[in-house]
Formats: C-alpha cells, structure tokens, sequence
C-alpha cells in the first residue's frame, strides 16, 4: 500500500503539472493545483483499495489517475471574462 500510496501523489501532481501546462489561464495558482491533484489522487487511491481490498496495485493507480483528474476539473474557471458583477437581488 505504501508504494501504492507514493505512486498515485506522483500521478496526482503529474496530472497537475499537465493542467497547468495545458490549460494555464483557467487554473488558479500553481499551490493550490499541485496540493489538489496530489490529494485527489491521494484519496482515489485510498477509495479504489477500499473497494477492491489490496492486491489490485494498477486498478488502484487507475483509480487514483480518474479521482485525481475530476478533483482538477473542479478548479477549472469559465473560458470567457464576461463574469456577471452583482448579485441578482441588486437588480
């Protein structure tokens, strides 16, 4: 489990050195990518060993690559500026 766990941060915080290189003005700061992929992965890690016990090493890192890559998606902002300012009470 110990290599397991080492392999998916390297695969989280490769995931995330890719989202920024790939997609640099719709991320946030690179410390709040790196942390996020790396614990991403970290956590589907831990919920793809939960569910298929130990022994399952390339579904686990699979599992860390799918968690990871969604929690990176989440940090994702809009393509475009057009942000609406006020809330729609204001109006």
């Amino acid at each position: 489990m110990i290599w397991e766990s080492f392999g998916s941060v390297v695969v989280g915080l490769a995931l995330a050195w890719a989202a920024l290189h790939v997609l640099p003005g719709r991320l946030p700061s690179a410390r709040a990518v790196y942390p996020t992929g790396a614990l991403g992965a970290l956590f589907g890690a831990y919920l793809t060993d939960g569910v298929l016990y130990s022994g399952h090493a390339t579904a686990t890192v699979a599992g860390a690559l799918v968690v990871g890559a969604v929690t990176l998606s989440l940090l994702l902002r809009p393509r475009g500026r057009s942000r609406i300012s006020g809330s729609a009470a204001a109006r």
